[in-house]
């Protein structure tokens, strides 16, 4: 059997992650309140009108200690509190403190990078690394086999991925590609699957690089992708623990 086995969304495009119980999805909607907003960096070409490719914002990418943040987003006041190990907690409201993020995020930006300068949001379209509204799936199974060419444990969150899923077998979640599944009560079609960036080298608790999963993904597997992108095509709701079903 295929299950979940953890829900998350990130408010804030690399600044952080959430774990959730259930969640109700939309048609051709990205997961509500996933990347809602970015962080603009110095050289940035976003202004909020639209969609734009994540070498617009500050990323984990480039600014390795932004993989330890965690988030907690109070959607009635509509403020997220952001923790990280080096950091006092903040809690503010993106729309209105940018600045007082800024300079909070400040130490643990590198110095020769960089800088953000402040936080974009489009209306109705989540951040996600895809042009279209996307819904990211990561196989445990897949990370544990990765896992097994360094003889470690590697954690699931530094793959930022919306559904965790548990398959029989590693990789199978490739076969998904073109495909649609259902969980719970919501339908996808699985589109695409992720090429994957040096931000997955960075152990997520500490912020610091820890294994080179992009040289061990192209030397053991023969590509650089963890997980699939999939396309919301039926609304409803999904929990931890329900079954994924390949239709």
């Amino acid at each position: 059997m295929t299950s979940v086995t953890a829900l998350w969304r990130h408010p804030i495009k690399a600044h952080g992650r959430e774990p959730l119980e259930r969640v109700a999805l939309e048609v051709g909607k990205c997961m509500p309140w996933d990347r809602h907003w970015a962080v603009t960096h110095e050289a940035t070409k976003a202004d909020g009108s639209e969609w734009a490719r994540c070498i617009n914002f500050s990323r984990g990418a480039s600014s390795p200690h932004l993989m330890a943040l965690t988030a907690k987003f109070n959607e009635a006041e509509g403020t997220v509190t952001l923790s990280h190990p080096d950091l006092w907690d903040l809690t503010f409201d993106p729309d209105r403190d940018a600045e007082k993020f800024v300079e909070w995020v400040r130490p643990i930006m590198p110095s020769k990078k960089r800088q953000s300068t402040g936080i974009v949001k489009v209306p109705g379209v989540g951040m996600t690394d895809s042009d279209w509204p996307s819904i990211s799936i990561i196989n445990a199974s897949s990370n544990a086999s990765l896992g097994e060419t360094f003889n470690a444990e590697l954690s699931m969150d530094r793959w930022r991925g919306n559904i965790h899923v548990e398959v029989l077998s590693a990789w199978q979640e490739f076969d998904w590609v073109g495909k649609s599944i259902r969980i719970g009560d919501v339908e996808f079609e699985v589109r695409e699957r992720i090429e994957r960036c040096s931000a997955t080298t960075v152990d997520p608790e500490t912020g610091e690089y820890d294994w080179d999963t992009l040289k061990h993904l192209r030397d053991h597997f023969g590509h650089k992708d963890f997980g699939v992108k999939a396309y919301v095509t039926k609304a409803g709701q999904i929990s931890r623990g329900d079954q994924v079903e390949v239709l």
